[in-house]
């Protein structure tokens, strides 16, 4: 077995693209910005449906996108294993996904909102206030 085909596998594709396809965090990219009201998270899952896409969040307020990609032919279902399709190229992602993001401590996990339009989803994490340590001055006594 030739080394090419131990690191990408006997698939006909593109060595490059097999790499990415088996990344899963690859087929997720996510761009987080901070505004003064919110953190606001937006991946780019094209394909996907609201329906195929989960959004977590648990009490060590770590975020967690998850979903996954099936592998469909043009009408909707799945051709793949089908002895007289004849595949060409095979460069859509497909698969289970999962990115995962620790929130910050002004995180206000209770009031998380997500949207999803056109393959994007977009998930806003109100911010809040955090109390600063109070400093207590502490009398010394004389004895």
């Amino acid at each position: 077995m030739s080394l090419i085909s131990r690191l990408f596998g006997d698939e006909p594709l593109d060595p490059f693209l097999s790499v990415i396809n088996k990344c899963p965090v690859l087929n997720t990219p996510t761009d987080w910005k901070e505004t003064p009201n919110a953190h606001v998270l937006v991946s780019d899952l094209p394909g996907l449906k609201k329906e195929e896409v989960k959004v977590e969040v648990d009490d060590g307020r770590v975020l967690q996108i998850s979903g996954e990609r099936k592998v469909e032919d043009g009408n909707g279902g799945s051709d793949k294993n089908d002895p007289e399709c004849k595949w060409h190229r095979v460069e859509r992602c497909r698969g289970k996904f999962l990115r995962r993001f620790k929130l910050p401590e002004n995180s206000k996990t209770d009031e998380i909102q997500a949207s999803m339009e056109n393959g994007v989803l977009t998930v806003t994490i109100p911010k809040q206030e955090v109390p600063k340590p109070q400093r207590k001055v502490v009398e010394i006594e004389a004895h």
